[in-house]
């Protein structure tokens, strides 16, 4: 197989782990195509993803167009004449001019059981539903959003106690497999992609801010998966004495009773805090700039038994 024939677009640590697979697995992309370097982190650095770095290091050609709705850059994509295009979490739309190139079309690693999950963010939601399973799609893309015939899938169990941060890093792991494993049939032609089932549609939506709020008047179970879901970003919080205290870990207490959001104790165990039905131990939080602490070390720093909690 030419590594010339392939064109990977991805950005995250998501798409890096399938570009690392694809390297490792002697397909190579001919070039790469990642967001442009952003800032980030306390210095606000320009920073690059996960992709490009991987991509450098291996000695592949990166390209960071603002948009591919550029006739300039459609027309490199085109020149290179490529069999395939791989695309894990890129983060922009390819276009029906940038769909239309590869011989073989586009494929994407998608982290959802389609057609379950389409969308910006279907790991914190498969977390968010209580759903058991959830797994990965290898999807030929079409101009509609994730609504493409699937050409294989790999489900795997959602664990009681895993967040969005290990889901993420097994579904990551399972994609570049599933990938290499497929990626001579999709070179050739030779697997037929089956189309999903439009009547079991379910979306997820680009998570905002505001979504990772507790709501201390929702049932205990639900705020256990929102803190799950939300770990490591952007993280469920709750306000408290003017601040907004990040909750990174909690624990259903099922049989807890007392008013939404009262604290009823705190001690070395951690925080335990009523809600709309049971309760939950809080175990893990952070203040705004602070480290991470446990929840028996919060609850030493200030008085809370009796307070509600916003």
């Amino acid at each position: 197989m030419n590594a010339a024939t392939i064109l990977f677009a991805g950005t995250p640590d998501f798409a890096q782990v399938s570009l690392q697979a694809l390297v490792d697995g002697g397909y190579a992309p001919a070039a790469v195509l990642t967001q442009p370097d952003r800032r980030a982190g306390r210095g606000k650095r320009m920073t690059a993803s996960p992709v490009k770095s991987y991509a450098q290091s291996v000695d592949v050609d990166v390209w960071q167009p603002e948009t591919l709705r550029n006739s300039h850059v459609v027309a490199d994509i085109a020149a290179l004449k490529p069999e395939l295009i791989v695309v894990a979490a890129y983060g922009l739309i390819l276009p029906q001019t940038v769909l239309d190139i590869p011989i073989r079309g586009c494929v994407n690693v998608h982290a959802s059981l389609l057609p379950r999950w389409r969308g910006a963010a279907p790991i914190q939601q498969a977390i968010l539903n209580g759903d058991e399973e959830t797994g990965i799609c290898l999807m030929q893309m079409e101009a509609g959003l994730d609504t493409g015939p699937v050409y294989a899938r790999s489900a795997t169990p959602v664990g009681d106690d895993e967040t969005a941060g290990e889901l993420h890093d097994r579904l990551a792991r399972m994609g570049g497999e599933l990938l290499v494993s497929h990626m001579e049939a999709l070179l050739q032609g030779s697997i037929e992609p089956v189309p999903q089932n439009d009547a079991n549609v379910t979306y997820a939506a680009k998570i905002k801010k505001e979504d990772a709020a507790i709501r201390w008047s929702t049932d205990a179970m639900e705020i256990t998966r929102q803190i799950r879901a939300y770990n490591p970003v952007p993280g469920a919080y709750f306000e408290f004495n003017g601040e907004s205290i990040k909750c990174w870990q909690g624990e259903l207490l099922a049989d807890l009773e007392g008013h939404s959001g009262q604290v009823i104790s705190a001690g070395k165990a951690g925080i335990e805090v009523a809600c709309g039905r049971g309760g939950i131990r809080l175990t893990e939080v952070q203040r705004p700039g602070r480290r991470r602490i446990s929840g028996s070390e919060f609850a030493a720093q200030t008085t809370l038994i009796g307070k509600r909690l916003g």
